[in-house]
């Protein structure tokens, strides 16, 4: 088994700079079409230089997806973070999701349309990845499932699924200025949320 080279002593500033240039590559070029001479050369680096960070261009990609599942994942997290009404934690979740799909990050875009590009060990380690922001959307879920907050007969797990697929959907056709603002989209989303899957409150 290969043994992985650590990226550092780079520092986490040198990542990132390294990263957001290669996400802006593959967004623009396309992964399979950019080469690790031509991140080098938008990172003002010797390709040798590069090398000794990242074995592969495979390397890159993880961890560029690596350093944009740890952003969404804070995002949300942050979100939610000193919120006691279990449904607003839902809904500041959902809209912290949306906001960071609609940032025009490179990286959020890679993130998105690029993980398909990836073989063997590398696609695994990124299903795990990817399996690990969506356990954060699992635990909020069945926390909200087991103070009552949504209804028993809902699946938890299709939820999950269908949501988090119908809002990475959004990245695809919004466009600021366009016909819906983003408040708009996530007060429709809460709205469809509420009315499906919570219970009814009864004060």
């Amino acid at each position: 088994m290969r043994k992985k080279r650590q990226s550092t002593p780079v520092a986490q500033a040198d990542r990132q700079f390294v990263l957001a240039s290669a996400a802006r590559l593959f967004r623009e070029q396309g992964y399979d079409r950019t080469t690790v001479k031509e991140i080098a050369e938008a990172c003002n680096m010797l390709p040798g230089s590069l090398h000794y960070r990242y074995q592969t261009k495979e390397d890159i990609l993880v961890d560029l997806m690596r350093l944009g599942l740890e952003q969404v994942s804070n995002d949300v997290s942050n979100a939610v973070a000193g919120v006691s009404e279990p449904a607003e934690q839902l809904r500041r979740g959902i809209n912290a999701h949306l906001q960071l799909l609609v940032s025009g990050s490179d990286m959020v875009y890679v993130l998105l349309f690029e993980w398909r590009s990836l073989r063997g060990n590398a696609r695994k380690e990124m299903i795990s990845l990817r399996d690990s922001y969506e356990a954060l959307w699992a635990a909020m879920l069945k926390s909200l499932a087991d103070q009552g907050v949504i209804r028993k007969d809902v699946d938890l797990d299709l939820l999950r699924l269908i949501g988090l697929g119908a809002l990475n959907w959004v990245a695809t056709w919004f466009r600021g200025g366009g016909r819906y603002s983003l408040e708009e989209i996530g007060t429709f989303v809460w709205t469809m949320i509420s009315g499906a899957v919570l219970e009814e409150r009864r004060d």
